[in-house]
């Protein structure tokens, strides 16, 4: 099916988000090589912008690497609006070092990457402030204006990918409107959790106003397999997460969305 008829379907069966990955080459963990198809993710999202109409729409996650931060809030402003108010950024630090060398995109060590994920976080936050226009100084970041016109339909929120404990998830304390773990398990989901409660008491944060989601891999169209997949987000839903977020296998995704959409409608009354 071609890619309107898979969003179309997606959206249909009462999903609330809609994402990609945002890579350059195919990677590894997909069990497909690197010259496999990928394409160009907010080129990607804005097309899906003109063929969806409630679904939230963003990268999962954006490579804070890849895109220069002021251009970033740009891009993602010009979804928000192309899409009357459904952008969301999705952001990470990055880490597939193939596509960086191949595509000669800088890869600056990890510490680094942290700096420079904190600092787009701020410079978002900055051009999304319409009565902030002014300069922006950061060590990595250097903007003399943060100027953006037209501002996003709404304010998009900042999802922040990854469980690390000492960086990523003190980020999502100060600056994130959500984070995103990995279904690992749900006494895995519940430590990293309680990490992130304790980051938001060091930042003064309300840790009920941060939106908790997972990503699950491939869960199976199966009517039983459905089952024990909803009982399974069940648990994680009584750990207090909002959301989850479903990668579909390749091959024929708008059958297995059509498979597993008795399932979304059961996660929506947990």
């Amino acid at each position: 099916m071609a890619v309107p008829g898979v969003v179309a379907a997606a959206e249909e069966s009462g999903a609330t988000w809609l994402s990609l990955m945002d890579h350059f080459f195919q990677i590894e963990p997909t069990g497909l090589p690197a010259e496999a198809h990928m394409l160009e993710g907010y080129t990607t999202l804005g097309f899906l912008a003109a063929h969806t109409s409630t679904v939230s729409l963003g990268l999962l996650v954006t490579g804070v690497t890849y895109r220069h931060p002021g251009l970033l809030a740009k891009i993602v402003t010009t979804v928000d609006v192309l899409s009357g108010g459904r952008a969301v950024l999705g952001i990470g630090a990055a880490w597939f070092e193939r596509e960086h060398q191949g595509l000669g995109v800088p890869l600056p060590p990890i510490a680094e990457r942290f700096e420079r994920l904190e600092e787009a976080l701020q410079i978002c936050d900055q051009m999304w402030d319409p009565e902030n226009n002014g300069a922006y100084q950061g060590r990595h970041y250097q903007l003399g204006e943060t100027l953006c016109s037209p501002q996003p339909i709404n304010r998009p929120k900042m999802l922040i990918g990854g469980g690390g404990e000492r960086k990523t998830l003190r980020l999502v304390a100060r600056y994130g409107d959500a984070c995103n773990l990995f279904a690992t398990s749900t006494d895995e989901v519940a430590h990293k959790l309680d990490v992130l409660r304790r980051h938001c008491d060091d930042a003064g944060r309300d840790y009920g106003s941060i939106r908790k989601t997972i990503t699950v891999h491939d869960p199976s169209p199966a009517p039983d397999a459905r089952d024990e997949f909803v009982r399974a987000m069940a648990e994680y839903a009584r750990l207090g997460v909002d959301m989850a977020i479903v990668m579909p296998p390749g091959g024929k995704p708008a059958a297995w969305i059509d498979g597993i959409a008795p399932a979304i409608k059961q996660l929506a009354e947990l």
